[in-house]
């Protein structure tokens, strides 16, 4: 082992270690002290808005030289939306209640003492993510405000940004008298880092790793500590026989076309037989005027081939492509049955979506497809943390334990019993 790998097997170590004393102090931190280190963060942000972007242009070279793909940068740039997402996402985490102590259930043992199920933090959480340098401020003030400390690893491509925002974060913890390790940025790009950190059980309660299929299944494969996960947004959109056209094409383009480099957009449309001649055409031309590249099973095709709308052939390996791009993947289904059974096969139990005025096939789509987040009449671009309301997300688990979905603060909640008596003993 080199010198320089056990300089940092050692900083990531200790790292751990301060990390966990800080989550042991921040359990019985108030929450008015917790809002007011989180609102601090959010001045800071934009205090330090000018010196933020020269960081992040220094990261937008580097990106560019390397060849960076234009969605991948996109999602590195340190714009004016991302600037203000976390400016409202910070604002919004302080107002949201406190889901410490909240009280789960409870009841009275036969001799008389309560046994009370309540909300606590996990302890330790480190973050391991990619291009969106977002993610640190998003997960710094979830992690606070849920009692956790946390361990941040973000991506090589955004270290500049990284390391800036991390410096702000934890100016706002000492201006609000909180300890300064309860939330750290690791401060290097060595791959050694993530693979000490991976390893520190002792110290560490959870990992969550936000990225791509490669550095997820890396993680997973490597880690020691329990993994929350989420390898592909692989979305389908299932356009039903009594679907309203019109909303229909609507909710197809945004679901597709608002942002298609992030993991809640659609990948896949499904369309009933009954009603593909008439909608699909329709459907297909909005797509094509966003923009989009179609492919199609051979029923679809030829319905798009006689209207002389251009349509690539499918192959089975679409289906279960995740494109990240203006890619979008269309076929014919015989029925409801056979839609919810390929989105079961083929999706990655994200985020899906169908497009009916029927009350009892939507039911049955939404009990019958196995995924985190499912929709009626509703673009597949809400599934987000901000806009179920959790202020930010710490990522989307496709996972059944512990989490699932958007993660906002009570996911990021363990739970223990209160035992309270007067003197009761087992017999």
């Amino acid at each position: 082992m080199t010198t320089e790998a056990i300089d940092i097997e050692a900083l990531v170590t200790e790292m751990a270690r301060e990390g966990r004393e800080a989550s042991l102090a921040l359990a019985n931190v108030p929450t008015a002290q917790k809002n007011q280190a989180i609102l601090r963060l959010a001045e800071l942000i934009e205090e330090n808005t000018v010196s933020l972007r020269a960081e992040n242009a220094k990261d937008l070279t580097a990106a560019e030289e390397n060849g960076i793909n234009p969605s991948m940068l996109k999602r590195l740039e340190l714009s004016d939306r991302m600037l203000s997402d976390m400016l409202a996402g910070a604002k919004q985490v302080a107002e949201l209640p406190d889901p410490l102590g909240e009280s789960l259930e409870s009841h009275r043992h036969p001799q008389g003492f309560l046994i009370e199920k309540v909300r606590v933090p996990i302890g330790v959480i480190g973050i391991i993510y990619e291009s969106r340098p977002n993610v640190t401020i998003d997960c710094a003030i979830l992690c606070l405000k849920s009692g956790n400390a946390s361990i941040l690893r973000g991506g090589s491509e955004a270290f500049h940004t990284n390391m800036a925002l991390a410096k702000l974060v934890t100016q706002a913890l000492q201006d609000s008298g909180l300890p300064a390790k309860a939330s750290q940025f690791i401060p290097t790009k060595d791959r050694a880092a993530l693979n000490t950190l991976l390893k520190l059980d002792k110290y560490l309660q959870c990992i969550i790793p936000r990225g791509g299929e490669g550095l997820i299944r890396f993680v997973s494969k490597n880690s020691h500590i329990p993994v929350i996960k989420h390898f592909d947004g692989i979305c389908t959109l299932y356009a039903d026989k009594t679907l309203k056209t019109d909303q229909a094409i609507q909710l197809i383009v945004n679901s597709k076309c608002q942002k298609p480099s992030v993991c809640n957009a659609a990948e896949n449309l499904l369309i009933h037989r009954e009603v593909a001649n008439q909608a699909l055409p329709k459907i297909a031309r909005a797509l094509k005027n966003a923009g989009v590249l179609l492919r199609g099973d051979a029923k679809s095709k030829s319905i798009l081939d006689a209207e002389s709308i251009d349509c690539e052939i499918a192959t089975e390996k679409d289906w279960g492509t995740e494109y990240l791009d203006l890619i979008l993947s269309i076929k014919v289904v015989e029925s409801i049955d056979e839609a919810i059974a390929f989105i079961n096969h083929y999706g990655s139990s994200h985020s899906d979506c169908i497009l009916t005025s029927d009350s009892d096939a939507a039911e049955t789509f939404l009990n019958g497809v196995d995924s985190s987040t499912v929709y009626w009449n509703v673009s597949t671009r809400f599934t987000d943390g901000f806009e179920f309301g959790f202020g930010a997300e710490i990522g989307i688990s496709t996972d059944k334990l512990h989490a699932r979905g958007p993660m906002g603060l009570k996911e990021l909640c363990s739970y223990k019993y209160k035992v309270v008596g007067d003197g009761q003993i087992r017999t």
